[in-house]
């Protein structure tokens, strides 16, 4: 494990905004374009799963007056276990779509099609993330939830946690915000890893608290996106919002980097 490198307090660096440094960039207007099969799944599981979901987590939430009613919302939080993005479209009333192995949806015969079902119905979104413009894909996917209007959760550390503590965030989140205009909601997951440990198999009951705090907004920097220290100063604001949030200790470096250690 990589214990070295651990801060308390994020070292925030104001970039100096400089008129055309990157390209001008106008989000499309937001169109609400909203896919009626994916809001019809979205429905039955909330139905038909969100009662026995909230009784087994035992949810407590905090904050939720602070996720807009209508619009595009960027969710952004820690992530612990692979529960995480279940508890976020449990607890949610507006649909939130979040990315996933496309693996997920991609099997075969009755559990294949219960697994793209229940995932699909969730909010997830299949993205090859293993291929080698996954990461654009996911970004672009993003992209265009925001720009129809609708919620999209991400976790910037980019990987679970390998050890319940917060790492480093990746900049997607702020490319996310400054490409479209998305107000930028923090949000921490609380509990997780111990129903589930190690992130794999069936989670046991317990308490969970999911905690939102207020939006955030980014527009100074419009047009911006590609400036890597203002990217880098957005993504840093948001973590610092996250850490505060969930009560973490945080280390300065990714996550890949603690996992490849």
């Amino acid at each position: 494990m990589c214990h070295d490198r651990v801060n308390f307090a994020f070292r925030l660096r104001q970039p100096e905004v400089r008129p055309g440094v990157t390209r001008e960039y106008r989000p499309e207007p937001h169109t609400a374009h909203y896919s009626e099969d994916s809001l019809s799944r979205f429905a039955v599981f909330k139905a038909v799963l969100g009662p026995v979901l909230r009784l087994w987590f035992r949810t407590r939430l905090e904050g939720m007056e602070n996720i807009p009613g209508s619009g595009p919302v960027l969710l952004a939080g820690n992530h612990l276990t692979f529960i995480d993005s279940m508890v976020l479209s449990v607890v949610c009333e507006r649909q939130v779509s979040f990315i996933g192995k496309d693996e997920y949806v991609t099997g075969t015969g009755l559990k294949g099609r219960l697994m793209a079902w229940f995932f699909t119905g969730s909010g997830m979104v299949p993205v090859d993330r293993d291929g080698a413009n996954g990461g654009v894909a996911a970004l672009m996917t993003g992209r265009r939830i925001l720009e129809e209007g609708r919620m999209f959760a991400i976790y910037p550390e980019g990987t679970r946690s390998p050890d319940g503590r917060l790492y480093r965030g990746r900049t997607g989140v702020a490319r996310l915000t400054l490409m479209t205009g998305a107000p930028v909601v923090p949000f921490a997951v609380i509990g997780t890893d111990k129903l589930q440990p190690g992130g794999a198999g069936l989670p046991r009951p317990g308490r969970v608290t999911v905690r939102f705090g207020e939006p955030m907004e980014f527009s100074r920097y419009e047009g911006m996106d590609r400036d890597r220290y203002v990217l880098r100063a957005v993504t840093d604001s948001v973590m610092a919002e996250v850490l505060r949030l969930s009560g973490q200790e945080y280390v300065d470096i990714y996550a890949t980097k603690a996992k490849a250690a």
